[in-house]
């Protein structure tokens, strides 16, 4: 029987994805990172553009693409380095930008395509995200689907894993964008400091993807 008959095994399939998806990482890290430097309206594109790159991974993995990559160890470390270089991009970018004149604690702006393109690509960018797919979704197809009933059921299971994965962004979208409001009613350092802080998550992320 398929998990998407079963209303007890969809449910066990919504809680395990909702207690992986909930371990931090990257995807999260840059969430809350947006969320504090920039708002919560940029938080959420943030949180937009991370679950567009969960339907790219969902889709390569039904598609027999990453499953394909995975065997191939040069492309994997290239995807890693590919990504570390991208956060250290981003790292760097934040070092200028700290530097620059303005002391305002509010929140700094930027076009919020700018951000949801980020978000993608972060998580896009990140193997690990990949191989999660191509470990956890299959175990809930049926044993006795045929390729296309296969891939139709793990693209169904990708749209509940997407929803779970965006509501709970969402929400650590909501909520460090609340923090990070009352923390700037405190008087606390000013832009330049808190630019320092989002590039040492980047510049810290891409030593983790480099040498993890």
């Amino acid at each position: 029987m398929s998990v998407l008959s079963d209303p007890q095994q969809l449910l066990l399939f919504v809680g395990a994805s909702a207690a992986l998806v909930g371990l931090p990482g990257p995807n999260l890290v840059y969430i809350c990172t947006r969320s504090i430097a920039q708002g919560t309206g940029a938080g959420m594109v943030s949180a937009l553009g991370v679950e567009t790159g969960t339907l790219i991974h969902a889709l390569a993995t039904a598609f027999g693409v990453a499953a394909l990559v995975s065997t191939e160890p040069a492309a994997l470390k290239a995807i890693t380095l590919l990504g570390a270089a991208y956060l250290l991009y981003l790292g760097i970018r934040a070092l200028a930008g700290a530097g620059s004149p303005g002391n305002s604690a509010q929140p700094v702006p930027r076009r919020l395509w700018s951000v949801y393109r980020e978000g993608i690509l972060v998580n896009v960018l990140n193997p690990k995200v990949m191989l999660f797919f191509l470990a956890f979704l299959p175990q809930w197809v049926s044993h006795d689907a045929d390729g296309t009933r296969a891939r139709t059921e793990l693209l169904a299971l990708a749209a509940i894993t997407f929803t779970v994965a965006l509501v709970m962004d969402l929400g650590y979208a909501a909520t460090a964008g609340a923090l990070a409001r009352r923390l700037r009613g405190r008087a606390l350092p000013g832009r330049g400091r808190a630019r320092y802080l989002v590039a040492l998550v980047y510049l810290g992320l891409a030593a983790a993807a480099m040498f993890s």
